[in-house]
């Protein structure tokens, strides 16, 4: 019994003691000292359903209209009129996903 008691208050004492020693070596590993990854989250691009009249006017100054402006919007269409070399232009785009170019 009394080799019992002998172990068990030094396996106490060695615990106790152990304390002290773990706790430095945790506050040793600050944020100052540890690897700090800065990660910048973006929104994804807005999805647009149909074809914006911001993304028309695009598309008609890229195909060499200058003056663009949005002429008419519905469901189905979106108008835009502007100049070309030869005089007032014209172009109708569909609404829906990547403007494909209906009537020039």
């Amino acid at each position: 019994m009394t080799n019992f008691i002998a172990k068990a208050s030094f396996a106490a004492l060695l615990a106790i003691a152990s304390i002290p020693a773990s706790v430095s070596t945790a506050a040793a590993a600050g944020p100052e000292r540890g690897v700090v990854i800065d990660v910048q989250y973006h929104r994804p691009p807005p999805v647009y359903r149909g074809c914006s009249p911001v993304m028309a006017v695009r598309a008609a100054r890229w195909s060499g209209l200058r003056d663009v402006r949005v002429v008419n919007v519905t469901p189905r269409r979106v108008v835009v009129a502007g100049r070309d070399r030869r005089g007032w232009d014209r172009m109708t785009f569909a609404n829906v996903r990547g403007c494909p170019l209906i009537r020039r």
